[in-house]
């Protein structure tokens, strides 16, 4: 089994015509992904590889059956574009754009909050289930079938811990980048629920970094809801408080959360051990395995 993403999900793609939306559906397309659709405001009626366009997200799913859609759309347009996925007939919206202003997201999470629609992003990788299908940028030949789950903050930590499971046989059931800016829809705590409830999951790696307090409250999950173990990985160790470090969300502030020692102090004291290194990440998904 799988989580979000399946070999039932077909995919529109928001932002088709532009040079990132191109080159990733035709990436996602030669992965496996059932690309059904494009939509982008003005453009109904075009074709781009292969892919019929229409002028909105709601008449895309309609026509062509669409269950789930990918946005590649610059960052001004980006919140209006989620708020058309949002009022869409799809289940599931993957936001791989970075540098959304927080003041759209802070109305698109607003409204994501009376839908059902599971919304990953934005500044995401996306998600895949090797094998099967990705949402996203992320580069499928790393990633294998099998079954560990994770879910992280960081795309070039998804890559590298992937790349050490992969090495060592420990394929996947499905990897989640949840995006590292400060409003996001899909969180830790989110993810790890989707993981607990699949079967075929019989461990998740949960990489995550400085700043805000999502991964105390995962921990604090993990303590009370989840019988499937979990390996972490907390980067920014040596990060100075107050100075953001790469992604938007990554800043501690003077609260005493946020830090890296707090994050893993947590994360230790709801019996999740975490890896110093992605290849310590792997030793410890080996060990539960």
């Amino acid at each position: 089994m799988s989580v979000l993403v399946d070999e039932d999900t077909r995919v529109v793609v928001q932002g088709i015509t532009g040079g990132e939306g191109k080159f990733h559906t035709e990436q996602m397309m030669e992965y496996g992904t059932n690309v059904v659709a494009g939509a982008v405001p003005g453009k109904g009626g075009q074709e781009v590889a292969g892919v019929p366009v229409y002028d909105t997200v709601d008449q895309a799913a309609r026509e062509e059956d669409a269950n789930a859609s990918v946005v590649f759309v610059p960052p001004a347009f980006a919140g209006d574009a989620l708020f058309e996925a949002l009022d869409a007939p799809v289940d599931l919206v993957v936001a791989i754009t970075e540098g959304i202003p927080t003041q759209d997201m802070s109305r698109v999470y607003k409204r994501l909050s009376e839908t059902d629609t599971h919304l990953v992003g934005p500044n995401c990788p996306g998600v895949i289930t090797p094998g099967v299908a990705k949402l996203g940028i992320l580069p499928g030949n790393i990633f294998s079938s099998g079954n560990v789950g994770l879910v992280s903050r960081s795309g070039t930590l998804t890559y590298q811990v992937v790349d050490n499971l992969t090495e060592r046989g420990l394929g996947q059931t499905t990897a989640i980048g949840i995006g590292g800016d400060p409003i996001i829809g899909t969180d830790f705590t989110d993810a790890l629920e989707l993981f607990e409830a699949d079967e075929e999951t019989e461990a998740v790696v949960m990489c995550g970094e400085i700043g805000g307090e999502d991964e105390e409250e995962a921990a604090q999950f993990i303590a009370e809801n989840m019988d499937t173990p979990v390996v972490g990985f907390i980067a920014g160790r040596t990060a100075p408080p107050g100075k953001r470090m790469g992604h938007a969300g990554a800043i501690v502030s003077g609260s005493g959360t946020g830090t890296a020692e707090s994050k893993i102090s947590a994360l230790e004291d709801a019996g999740t051990p975490v890896g110093d290194t992605p290849e310590e990440v792997a030793d410890h998904i080996e060990e539960i395995l």
